[in-house]
Parts: C-alpha cells; sequence; structure tokens
C-alpha cells in the first residue's frame, strides 16, 4: 500500500480517547443544535427528529468507513492520507481539495452563528456593535453592513489558541465541551417540562420532502466527527482510540439533537421559529425560563467556539500533510516549537476569518455541507476498494458489511446532496475545476512521490 508521507513529521503523541470523543463531541455540537434547529424546524414541523435521525444514518455509515482508514492509516490528514494510500495522489489531491473548501467554511459559518449569539447575549446588558460592522454585506435586507467584527475576531482569538500546541488546545477543548453538554442537559431538563404534545400534531406537516430538505439543512449539525481523523498521528494508541473518538463522539450528538429538537418544538409552534437564529434560547424564552436562556446564549458561544477549535485544527492538518507530500508549499508543514504548523495555522485563521466576515451564513453553510458530502461518498468507495486490492490487511476497527453498509453511505449522502440548490453544485464544481488546474500546474511537478520516481 502506497504511503502519503514517509516519515512522521515530528507531531506529539498527546492524545486519548476521551480527548478524541470530547474533540469529537466539541466539532460537532454547536451552529447546528443553537442555530440551525429553527430552519429545520420550520423546514420539517416537528418531524425534524426525523431529518436528523436521516442525516445521523447518512453519517454513520460513513463514520464506519472512516474508522477502519483510522485504524490502518494512523497519520496526519484524515480522509487525504487515507485516499492517498488507496486511490492514488490525483484522487488524493482532489479529496484534500474537497477538505479545505470543507473545513475552512465550516470555521467561516459557525463564527458567523457565534457572531449572531454574541450579539444577543451583549445586547442584554445595553451593548450593541456598530450596525455596518454586525454582519456581512447584504447579509440583513435592507439594512446597509460591510464586516462581521465579532466573527473575525472569535476567529482570530481561536487562532492564537491553536498555535499554543495541540495538547493545550485539547485541555481548553475539553473544558468547553463539558459546559456546552451540561447548558444542552440543563435546556432538556428544564424544558420537558414545558412540552406541549399538541405542538407535534401534525407531525409532518410538509411530507417526506420537508423531512428530507431539513436533513440536508441539518447535515451541518454533524459535520465534525471526522476532524477528529485528521488528528491520528497526535493519538496515544490510534488503532483503538480512533474508532472510540468518532463514533462516541457521533453516537453522543445524535441523541441530544433528537431530544432537542422534540422538545423545541413540544414547546414552540414550528411555524413561530421562522427568521430567528437562537432557537434554542427562544424555546426558553417562550416557556416564561428566561434565567435559562441566558445560560443556553453562554452555552451556544462556548458550543460553536469549539467547533471552530476543532475544525481549523482538522484544516491545518490536512494543509501539513499536503504540504509534506510535497502538493502545497513546504512553508506549510513548518512546525514551531510547540509542534504545530505555524504558517497553516495562521493562514486557516486569517483567511476563512475574512470570509466569515464577508460572506452571509446560508451561502457559507450549504457550500460545507456539499463539500462535506462528496468526502463522505469518497471515503466510502474507498473502503470497497480497499477490500478488493488489500484482502490481507488486518485493520484494527473492520467496517461491518462491506460492500453494503459503504453503498449505503453513498446513497444516503448522495440523496442529501440532490436536496442543494444548482447555485451550491455550481460553485463546487467551479472550486474542483480549480484544484485541477492548481493540481496540473504546480502540485504534480512539486509532488515528493513524483520525485521519488
Amino acid at each position: 500500500m502506497r504511503a502519503a508521507s514517509a516519515k512522521p513529521g515530528g507531531l506529539r503523541k498527546v492524545l486519548g480517547p476521551v480527548d478524541l470523543v470530547l474533540m469529537g463531541i466539541g466539532a460537532i455540537v454547536g451552529t447546528g443544535i443553537f442555530v440551525l434547529t429553527g430552519s429545520g424546524a420550520t423546514t420539517a414541523g416537528p418531524a425534524l427528529a426525523l431529518s436528523f435521525v436521516v442525516a445521523a444514518f447518512a453519517c454513520g455509515f460513513a463514520a464506519l468507513c472512516y474508522a477502519e482508514f483510522a485504524s490502518i492509516l494512523p497519520v496526519a490528514g484524515g480522509i487525504y492520507t487515507y485516499s492517498y494510500a488507496i486511490l492514488g495522489e490525483i484522487i488524493a489531491w482532489m479529496i484534500g481539495w474537497d477538505l479545505i473548501l470543507e473545513y475552512g467554511l465550516v470555521t467561516s459559518a459557525v463564527s458567523v452563528g457565534w457572531s449572531g449569539y454574541f450579539q444577543s447575549l451583549i445586547s442584554g446588558f445595553g451593548l450593541h456593535i456598530p450596525v455596518a460592522l454586525s454582519a456581512a454585506p447584504g447579509a440583513l435586507p435592507g439594512v446597509t453592513t460591510f464586516f462581521n467584527l465579532p466573527a473575525f475576531v472569535i476567529m482570530m482569538v481561536l487562532t492564537v489558541m491553536l498555535s499554543l500546541g495541540v495538547r493545550e488546545s485539547a485541555r481548553i477543548n475539553n473544558i468547553m465541551v463539558v459546559i456546552k453538554i451540561a447548558v444542552v442537559l440543563l435546556f432538556i431538563f428544564v424544558g420537558v417540562r414545558h412540552v406541549t404534545p399538541a405542538n407535534w400534531h401534525p407531525f409532518m406537516p410538509y411530507g417526506g420532502t420537508g423531512v428530507m430538505s431539513a436533513a440536508a439543512l441539518v447535515f451541518f449539525a454533524f459535520i465534525g466527527f471526522d476532524a477528529v481523523t485528521t488528528a491520528a498521528e497526535e493519538v496515544k494508541q490510534p488503532k483503538r482510540d480512533l474508532p472510540i473518538g468518532i463514533i462516541g463522539s457521533l453516537a453522543v450528538c445524535t441523541v441530544l439533537y433528537v431530544v432537542v429538537s422534540l422538545i423545541m418544538t413540544g414547546i414552540v409552534p414550528f411555524t413561530q421559529f421562522k427568521g430567528i437564529d437562537h432557537p434554542v434560547s427562544l424555546a426558553l424564552q417562550f416557556a416564561g425560563e428566561n434565567w435559562v436562556a441566558g445560560f443556553v446564549d453562554v452555552g451556544a458561544i462556548l458550543g460553536m467556539s469549539t467547533v471552530i477549535l476543532v475544525m481549523a485544527f482538522g484544516q491545518t492538518r490536512v494543509l501539513y500533510a499536503m504540504s509534506r507530500d510535497g502538493l502545497l508549499p513546504k512553508q506549510l508543514s513548518a512546525l514551531n516549537g510547540k509542534g504545530t504548523p505555524i504558517v497553516a495555522t495562521w493562514l486557516v485563521g486569517i483567511v476563512f476569518g475574512l470570509l466569515g466576515a464577508l460572506v452571509p451564513l446560508q451561502v457559507l453553510g450549504e457550500l460545507a455541507n456539499i463539500g462535506t458530502l462528496a468526502a463522505f461518498c469518497l471515503v466510502s468507495v474507498a473502503v470497497i476498494v480497499l477490500r478488493k486490492q488489500r484482502p490481507d490487511l488486518k485493520p484494527a476497527f473492520r467496517c461491518p458489511g462491506v460492500p453494503v453498509i459503504p453503498a449505503l453511505a453513498i446513497l444516503f449522502c448522495g440523496a442529501l446532496m440532490v436536496f442543494l440548490s444548482a447555485v451550491t453544485w455550481i460553485a463546487f464544481i467551479i472550486w474542483l475545476l480549480i484544484g485541477l488546474v492548481v493540481y496540473f500546474t504546480y502540485a504534480r511537478h512539486h509532488s515528493a512521490l513524483n520525485k521519488a520516481h
């Protein structure tokens, strides 16, 4: 099997299974549960809970494929590295290029959601960001805005945190994850007392189409578990711990999403969530639990901070792996004294911080979704190819039911891609075409693999 990178590259093995599960939860629980549940409720009604289940199945089938690869190839770069080993350099390049879009736009999109909750929180103290600096151009109908300052600032703060090193970043992430999960559980325990079952009727007001459309939207809520695999080279026992981190974090988050969406739509009639970007706290305000709503705002801010932190971490490790293979400039794999790819870290922070400040949330979210769904389809294909090409391999974790499980992953992810807009598809295809141009004009000629031959 062809190795993507011959040398370990100096990254430190400091992460355990608890770190990985919390890292996965940190990447997953954020904008999806605190922001997109409102839009999902207006699209599917109370059946939003089913939409989360559909999206979870798509991610779950793909997660089993990810876990097998992660247990075989414990090196930095996640799906990019796996694809390099199994499908060859050009396919790996395109997947890596796709991951740059996915991870980067997720950080940008979540920074916009973070900004909304932050502005909501400080408004309770009579403080306000100047309107011109409160959102991206065109984000607020009828209002002139130029730059989302809070979104950019949080990206810069978290970039500084990432530059301190993975061990330090993981500790900070673990603390914030525990706090935000406590806040979600608080919402569940307080909110369940205010549920009115009549609000769940009709349960599927827009039928199966509404459920699938909402699933394509709230799929964004599950993006993140795959970021765990990018840390493989920094895990103490990757063959055992990576599958635990991937599947464990996905399972925990699925249960939380279903329960929260049922309670939300049980408290507030689903039609009242239209245009609301703080649906969880709205449900508590509707129930008269304003003091808990304040805690939810804080939890949302912390929750989205961890998503940005983990997804930016994953982005830098993909750039690091691609640079180490010669496909991107070597400066992107340069490490500082803390073992952090410092140039890649700041490049990600600045570029995607500016995108979050200048591009509206809906555009960022849909592009991130299509990039992720495409990546999940490709890794599912790769596991089938792996079984055919290397039946002798004995991974610590084997995806059950191959080729049925990978085929189901492709089916579910492909079905969700169908429900994304034509504009999103066009933008995605243009991004991939740009990637091909970069590969044939730069990456192919600087590839460490080609030089070795």
